[in-house]
């Protein structure tokens, strides 16, 4: 049995972005606040890159035009990609503990998923 999905309106694609943002924030949150935060020039940078994006959006209370905010997800989607893709790569270098690990994981997973979604 195949089933397909209907694509997602807009604000139920606000909202499911808004939902992967959670998990972009708890991870920046996490990595700010590690010990290894303090040494690492390029990890502070993440930080820093994530807090970026996640400010850009705003919350979601106040989200009055979903093309507006559909439009900053996908101008931020760049540096939210690099980010990601520099913390996946550094992440064994930075700590191989499972915390950092899983981390990457689920910052890789959340942007994956919000790539998906501005795709739709």
């Amino acid at each position: 049995m195949t089933t397909t999905s209907e694509p997602l309106d807009p604000m139920s694609r606000v909202h499911a972005i808004d939902a992967q943002l959670t998990h972009v924030w708890m991870v920046r949150t996490f990595l700010k606040h590690a010990d290894e935060s303090e040494d690492d020039e390029d990890l502070r940078q993440i930080v820093r890159d994530l807090y970026d994006v996640l400010l850009a959006f705003g919350p979601i209370e106040e989200v009055r035009a979903e093309r507006d905010y559909l439009k900053v997800a996908k101008k931020k989607l760049s540096k939210l990609r690099k980010a990601t893709e520099f913390y996946v790569a550094i992440q064994p270098e930075v700590s191989g503990h499972t915390n950092f690990a899983m981390a990457a994981r689920s910052l890789r997973t959340a942007v994956d998923r919000i790539i998906a979604i501005l795709n739709e």
